[in-house]
């Protein structure tokens, strides 16, 4: 939707997961990312890749839930490091799409570090003065939020969309107290601050095009 002409170049599109812990829960990890994978013809739960906007060059890297739920473990971390490493490179803007339960737990520590890893990147950019777009769509929760995706120079969100750390059922368990209405909806994220502004996805070329215009 994104790219003119639905032209981009995909960046390291091979890259999988590894087993670093040789996880077994109800399944071996090799075998649930190998089914993952048969499933949903993708290799992880993110995409990277660069091309034109409206005849502007960007860098995009894009969550997909169906990928063990946008679970953020090294080959997310790596892919969006690297994605940010291109945006140095070529000086092109650098928008993230993000649709993610958290961190992967079958990786632990190594898919908390990613957390960093992305967020040390994105104090390059910022260094470099090349604009990072963030995008929050349904959902974004976890060690996710609680890194690249809240860290934008513009910090954007899709109408609906459930924006948190904790999910509400788990708040409302742990506190006994029912949440106000529309709580960690894209609106109540906004109304609080944490949101720049909320955008239709048939309306996001265009008022991306119309920010980073603005921005240069």
């Amino acid at each position: 939707m994104l790219f003119d002409m639905t032209k981009y170049t995909e960046l390291d599109a091979q890259m999988g997961s590894g087993d670093p812990l040789s996880f077994v829960d109800t399944k071996k990890y090799t075998d649930r990312v190998a089914s993952t994978e048969l499933k949903s013809g993708l290799k992880d739960a993110v995409r990277s890749a660069y091309g034109e906007m409206n005849g502007s060059p960007i860098t995009i890297a894009a969550m997909d839930f169906s990928f063990i739920g946008g679970s953020m473990g090294s080959v997310v971390g790596e892919k969006i490091s690297r994605a940010i490493d291109h945006s140095l490179k070529t000086r092109s803007p650098f928008l993230m799409i993000s649709r993610s339960g958290g961190a992967r737990m079958m990786e632990a520590g190594f898919s908390l570090m990613q957390m960093a890893k992305t967020s040390a990147r994105l104090a390059l950019l910022a260094e470099a003065k090349i604009p990072y777009i963030s995008l929050l769509t349904d959902p974004t929760t976890g060690g996710v939020t609680a890194s690249y995706a809240m860290l934008g120079d513009f910090n954007i969100a899709e109408p609906g969309a459930l924006i948190g750390f904790a999910g509400p059922r788990v708040i409302r368990e742990t506190i006994g107290k029912d949440l106000p209405k529309g709580f960690q909806s894209s609106d109540f994220v906004l109304d609080h601050g944490f949101l720049d502004f909320i955008v239709d996805r048939k309306d996001l070329k265009d008022k991306l095009s119309a920010l980073l215009t603005m921005l240069k």
